[in-house]
């Protein structure tokens, strides 16, 4: 049994090594992506036709203006993601109130009880941890309201930067599926008899934008639409898988508050990876150390 409990702590070590050396690898695919996507929009399809003048011109203008501005709100989002703390627990921590605590001890309390707040404590950081805080293997800290650890950005999506990778999600899947929707004739022509202009490494390039765009607005849309569901119910991946089908839970207060809980108050900083100070200031949830609860949640 002993050689067994090394072996797999063991595996998981290497495990989360080659999570953190897969990271790097991931942003450079990222980048590839977006390389050949703006070779084969901008420079060999589009860019192109703004000379011949007329209703082509305006409609290559548009789709380039549209595709560079997704393009940027994409890249800022995305690097948002990877240079943002997502959240740590700040040194020698302990809960603002005694009514946190419950009736047990914090160094003895290591579960999340859903009906009764009580502070949790990580044997592998050996502090205590605040509410909806987890702790990452890979990155070998807890993260606060951790989400999940994300390879492609190589870093932890929590409480400080899970906006900027929902921004990511969504602009994202408007970027690919503009591009899957420009580039959807050329690959068409790809199986008609009509001679199609431009030597082969462009069609290639085309051709290779237009399935990697495609696969990702698909892929992409499946977890934009997982992650508007968490939101709506103020509850992280890893929550949502440790309630499993409890009907309640004491931070769902409504989908607009919940809403806000995530992207601040400030309408004007909805769709930016940044925050107001005012909603900085005056709503402590976006620290990921404090969060409302449901006022009459235990008296149910």
């Amino acid at each position: 049994m002993h050689r067994s409990g090394t072996a797999m702590a063991w595996n998981v070590f290497k495990f989360c090594t080659a999570l953190r050396g897969l990271g790097s690898i991931m942003i450079l695919l990222v980048l590839g992506v977006v390389g050949v996507t703006y070779y084969a929009v901008v420079l060999t399809n589009y860019g192109p036709a703004l000379s011949q003048g007329g209703f082509d011109s305006f409609t290559a203008l548009t789709i380039l203006l549209l595709f560079h501005f997704l393009l940027a709100m994409l890249l800022w989002s995305y690097f948002s993601v990877v240079l943002t703390d997502p959240g740590v627990v700040p040194p020698n921590w302990r809960p603002a109130s005694d009514e946190e605590r419950g009736e047990s001890d914090p160094l003895n309390s290591l579960e999340f009880d859903n009906s009764n707040l009580r502070v949790r404590f990580c044997r592998k950081c050996n502090q205590p941890k605040p509410s909806r805080c987890h702790h990452c293997s890979v990155c070998g800290r807890c993260v606060l309201k951790m989400d999940h650890h994300c390879v492609w950005v190589v870093n932890c999506v929590g409480a400080l930067n899970y906006k900027y990778f929902l921004l990511f999600l969504f602009y994202t899947f408007l970027e690919t599926t503009l591009v899957t929707l420009v580039l959807m004739p050329h690959f068409i022509a790809f199986f008609s008899d009509e001679e199609i202009p431009g030597t082969p490494g462009t069609l290639a390039t085309t051709f290779l934008s237009f399935v990697l765009n495609l696969a990702f607005a698909l892929s992409v849309m499946g977890f934009l639409i997982m992650h508007i569901s968490l939101v709506a119910g103020n509850t992280t991946t890893i929550e949502a898988y440790e309630k499993k089908t409890s009907g309640k839970w004491r931070y769902d207060l409504g989908r607009k508050k919940n809403f806000e809980q995530v992207f601040g108050m400030d309408k004007r900083y909805w769709f930016i990876p940044g925050y107001s100070e005012e909603d900085l200031r005056r709503m402590p949830e976006l620290q990921g150390l404090e969060y409302p609860s449901k006022p009459d949640f235990d008296s149910q």
